[in-house]
């Protein structure tokens, strides 16, 4: 099954850690952050990546040729020009795609969620996408109705609240965990540009089924910061 793996942002939360290097190869105990996104898709079958590359993007080259001579199976999504975010960085890749689902995944998120589960919660609900969710702290929340379908989103440090078709009433806040599994067909409804996949979602969500899997238990990181680094470092020792 085929996978993308979002390895192409600054990483300017990392501060001075990502001043000579790109977010995707921090070091976690002796594994670089995108060796740990390859090794997890792998494992749970897939096992055609296509990354993309922007900042020190040469470097990242390097990894995945390392990677490759590993037995991984990767290709690269050149956006050196431009960063085009998840949105448009899995449209300019687009022609890797087949006709089967596939899953997007961001190079800094460290979790146990078994991605199987995620796969066959897909296939059995039959939606546009399936999104990981999780309740934790944070700014910026998914809004879901009570059989886990996207109806917005909202950012309650600002106040800004999209609504996709339907009242706030019985909806919930929980954060999208950057993990989902997506039909081919989201393609019809995309086009060359900067934008979220989340930006995406909610204007689809009117029309199109949009699920969610809740996995509160077990772990979920994002290595975005020093500290949340640092921490990881220590949990998977």
């Amino acid at each position: 099954m085929k996978a993308m793996i979002f390895a192409a942002g600054l990483g300017k939360r990392l501060g001075k850690i990502t001043e000579n290097i790109p977010k995707a190869l921090v070091d976690i105990n002796g594994k670089s952050a995108l060796q740990m996104a390859v090794e997890k898709c792998s494992a749970h079958g897939f096992n055609d990546i296509m990354i993309n590359v922007h900042h020190f993007a040469d470097m990242v080259e390097d990894e995945v040729r390392k990677l490759n001579k590993m037995g991984f199976t990767i290709s690269v999504s050149d956006e050196r020009n431009k960063l085009l975010e998840n949105g448009g960085g899995l449209y300019k890749a687009r022609d890797f795609f087949d006709k089967t689902p596939f899953l997007l995944y961001n190079v800094d998120i460290i979790s146990d969620l078994d991605l199987s589960a995620l796969y066959r919660l897909h296939i059995d609900k039959k939606g546009l996408a399936t999104l990981a969710v999780r309740h934790r702290p944070g700014n910026r929340f998914v809004l879901i109705d009570k059989e886990g379908q996207m109806r917005g989103w909202r950012n309650i440090s600002t106040g800004e609240q999209i609504l996709a078709g339907a009242g706030e009433e019985g909806l919930s806040e929980i954060a999208f965990s950057s993990m989902h599994i997506v039909e081919p067909e989201i393609f019809k409804y995309m086009n060359e540009g900067v934008y979220s996949m989340i930006a995406l979602y909610l204007k689809l969500a009117e029309e199109h089924n949009i699920y969610t899997l809740k996995h509160d238990e077990g772990y979920w990181v994002d290595v975005g910061t020093p500290e949340s680094l640092e921490y990881v470092r220590k949990l998977l020792l």
